[in-house]
Order: structure tokens, then C-alpha cells, then sequence
């Protein structure tokens, strides 16, 4: 069994790393600690010390897979290859020809530690004198590009440490940061002639992206937003998409809209086994809606722009779990002008010439009070019947009222409700609103048939 791939050691007061040496084997420790990862090393410190320092990370084992070879009876070898892979005890009774096995392999190398995974390093101190060794302090920290976090689960000095005694330790960080990390571990004790000692390690890994995310935003005709999420598993190793959510801003509700209803169940649109190859990308797609308590108040909604952040959750190798959030998401706010018209209710299918109803929210978006006049223009084939020129009165900042209208239309086929004027008496200024809403007009004949 190979003792796996060490650390990077860096040299204090030199820019370029050096070369590891060869150091001894820890057949014993990675025999107590069963199959839990690759072994990192140290150099051989140029001052002799009394205490030795060992760093291995934990990370879980891979299942072995045998590559079988097999050969015809009336071939040279006979039936020797089919006799060997059943007498390997790496495979699968009954399965000798099929890649599977049932036994797992520590990992040979250091691996990769990937943006949101975390990080697991077991430390051990031994006493490689003949003498007793006291007030052995054990300090480990984790630099990164920003700062510098103290990952020691102790502080306390233990008092002394006998010949061939050790101290153990085991860390855990969750990784939150891309880039450069190194492990600082630092050792402090007192020899029997009472002189103080001191040393320390440097540990050097890179941390890696493992997905690439984009967010794509669309505003609907009314206030809600629709948000598209793009995840690609830009590593080497498929995933296990365990969990991709969208937590929402305090003013806004969230609805997924990655699932379909199938006999009264709702069913992912993924399917039931959400692995996300290497390279592969897939989309999520949520609906955000304005909380009641906003929705009415125009200025607010008409501002925002954080929408909320995504959570992601997933698993690799034997279960090792994996998590990321993206900062707070923000989209382009629209603008809507002084004043916004919107259209609340409005029938999908009218018949020909014969008059519907249609209902419109009018928000005042600016931040002075109005006094609106509404005028309806026709068009060659929408025709408002009502007063055109009536009195709406005054309408507040970020007030809204809601109107009823009729009209008819003269001409079949799809046709866009046009023709709406708002004047403010207080300016003097007039806007107009063309294209509201598309709406399809047929013969009542027709309609009747379908």
C-alpha cells in the first residue's frame, strides 16, 4: 500500500517551494485510521527536534474496479484468464467479466478540494526522543487570499508527552474561498533542560470552482420575474444534485417551477436520478412573485433589484457532500415611466363584433400627486364604447386604481388592444399606451362549433 502524494511544503523565507524528501512510512497510522485518505507530509527540519510532525487529509476511499480480460475456450490460453478473474478476490462473484468490484481503495494522490466541500486533515505530533517532553502546544490555521482562521479544536497546552506518545488531532473547514490555501501548523514545547522550543510547517493546495452558474432575469407584463438558472459541473466526476433552491428577498415569494404534475404527484422534470455529468449543464427555472404587503406600493417594487441568492447542495464520491451560495442575485429594474398601465383581467377568445370587458390597474410610479383624464382612441379595428375624456381624479405616489372598460372588435384573427390616452391636467402632459394586450377575435359561428 503506498503512503499517497504529500503536501507541498513551503520553505519560510523562500519564494519557490522545496522539493519534498523522502520521509517514513506511516503503514501503522493509516492501518488505525482505516480507509480515510491520502498522506501529506514534511520536510526534515534542518534544526533537530524531539517531536516529529505528521498532516494526512481525510477523504473517502474509491471503489477499485478490475479491468477483466478474457479469451475463448479454443484460444491459446484456454479457459486460464476466465479461472483468474473468478480466483481475484477484487471481483464480483457471478459478474467476473463486468467492471465492478466490492472493495475500496485509499486514494494514491492528494486529489482536488473543490469550492464548497470540506476540508478534513488529521495532525499528529510524536516524540521520536528518549526523553519526556512538556507543555506541547499544537496551533493549526488555514491562510487564505483574505484572512486567516484558527481551525485548532484545542488551545491548551498538554502538559507532557512521553517517549513514542503522540497528540492527534483532526480538522474540518468548509471550504468558502477559490485560490491559494496553505496549512500553517505550529509546534511549541520545553525539553527536560527547560529550553523552549518551537517550529512550524507550511501546507500548500489550490481550491477549485467546481460549477460554473449564470442567471438569466425576465419581467413579465406584471410585477413578476422570471429567473433561469444555468449549472455546469465543470469538474471530472459526475454529481448528485441533492438540492438547487432559490431563497428569495423579503419582498418577494418564490415558486419552483421545476417539477410536473404526473397522476397527482408532482415529479422532478429532471427525472428521479439528478446526476450532473462532467461538462454537462442543466437549467432551473423559478417564478417570483411580490409579496401583498409590496404589491401595492409601486415606488418599492419599481426599485428593486436583489431578487434573492441560489442554494445548491450535491454529492460525489461515496456521499461527500458539497454546498455553495451565490451572492444576492440582481436584475435590471424596468422602468415603467410616471405612470403604468397594466392589464388585470382580459378574455383569451371574443367574438366578432360583440362587446367584452377587460379590466386595467393604472399606478402612479412618480412622486407627485396626478389629476388623470382618460381618452380611448380607435383603432381600424378596436372600437371603445364608453365616454372617452372622463375624469379618473387624483391618484397619489404609488397609488393605483383599477378600471373596468369595454370595447368591440370589427376585424377577425389576432388582434392588439390599442388606443388608451392618460393626461394630467397638473402638467399637461399626455401619455399613450398602444399594444396593451393581444386578444383573438372570431365569427360567434365559429365559436360556437369549437
Amino acid at each position: 500500500m503506498s503512503d499517497g502524494a504529500y503536501l507541498e511544503q513551503l520553505v519560510p523565507g523562500s519564494e519557490v517551494p522545496a522539493p519534498p524528501a523522502p520521509c517514513a512510512r506511516i503503514s501503522s497510522l493509516v492501518a488505525a485510521l482505516g480507509p480515510l485518505g491520502c498522506t501529506m507530509d514534511v520536510n526534515q527540519p534542518k534544526q533537530e527536534h524531539l517531536l516529529a510532525l505528521k498532516v494526512m487529509r481525510l477523504t473517502k476511499p474509491t471503489l477499485f474496479t478490475n479491468i477483466p480480460v478474457t479469451c475463448e475456450e479454443r484460444d491459446l490460453p484456454g479457459n486460464l484468464f476466465n479461472q483468474l478473474m473468478k480466483d481475484d478476490p477484487s471481483t464480483v462473484k457471478g459478474a467476473e467479466a463486468l467492471m465492478l468490484g466490492e472493495m475500496l481503495t485509499l486514494p494514491q494522490n492528494f486529489g482536488n478540494i473543490f469550492l464548497g466541500e470540506t476540508f478534513s486533515s488529521y495532525i499528529s505530533v510524536h516524540n521520536d526522543s528518549n526523553q519526556v517532553v512538556k507543555d506541547i502546544l499544537v496551533k493549526a490555521d488555514l491562510q487564505t487570499s483574505s484572512q486567516r482562521l484558527n481551525l485548532s479544536a484545542s488551545t491548551a497546552a498538554v502538559a507532557e508527552l512521553k517517549p513514542d506518545c503522540c497528540i492527534d488531532d483532526v480538522i474540518h473547514h468548509e471550504v468558502k474561498e477559490i485560490g491559494t490555501h496553505i496549512l500553517v501548523c505550529a509546534v511549541s514545547y520545553t525539553t527536560q533542560t527547560g529550553e523552549k522550543m518551537y517550529f512550524r510547517k507550511f501546507f500548500k493546495f489550490q481550491v477549485l470552482k467546481p460549477l460554473d452558474v449564470k442567471t438569466k432575469f425576465y419581467n413579465a407584463e406584471t410585477d413578476e420575474v422570471f429567473l433561469e438558472a444555468q449549472i455546469q459541473n465543470i469538474t471530472t466526476s459526475p454529481m448528485f444534485m441533492e438540492k438547487v433552491s432559490l431563497e428569495p428577498s423579503i419582498m418577494y415569494n418564490v415558486a419552483e417551477l421545476n417539477t410536473v404534475d404526473s397522476a397527482g404527484e408532482s415529479e422532478s422534470t429532471f427525472g428521479s436520478r439528478t446526476y450532473l455529468q462532467p461538462m454537462d449543464t442543466r437549467q432551473y427555472l423559478y417564478c417570483l412573485k411580490p409579496k401583498q404587503e409590496f404589491a401595492e406600493k409601486a415606488g418599492v417594487i419599481k426599485g428593486v433589484t436583489v431578487i434573492g441568492k441560489l442554494d445548491i447542495v450535491w454529492k460525489t464520491n461515496l456521499g461527500e457532500r458539497g454546498r455553495l451560495q451565490t451572492s444576492q442575485l440582481q436584475r435590471m429594474a424596468p422602468g415603467y415611466g410616471d405612470v403604468r398601465l397594466s392589464l388585470e383581467t382580459i378574455p383569451d377568445t371574443v367574438n366578432l363584433e360583440e362587446p367584452f370587458d377587460i379590466t386595467c390597474k393604472i399606478t402612479n410610479c412618480s412622486e407627485r400627486t396626478m389629476d388623470l383624464v382618460l381618452e380611448m382612441c380607435n383603432t381600424n379595428s378596436i372600437h371603445w364604447c364608453g365616454v372617452s375624456g372622463r375624469q379618473l381624479g387624483k391618484l397619489h405616489p404609488s397609488s393605483s386604481l383599477r378600471l373596468a372598460l369595454t370595447l368591440l372588435s370589427s376585424v377577425q384573427g389576432l388582434q392588439s388592444v390599442s388606443g388608451l390616452r392618460l393626461t394630467d391636467t397638473f402638467l399637461k402632459r399626455t401619455y399613450e399606451y398602444d399594444d396593451i394586450a393581444q386578444v383573438c377575435v372570431v365569427s360567434s359561428k365559429a365559436k360556437q362549433e369549437s
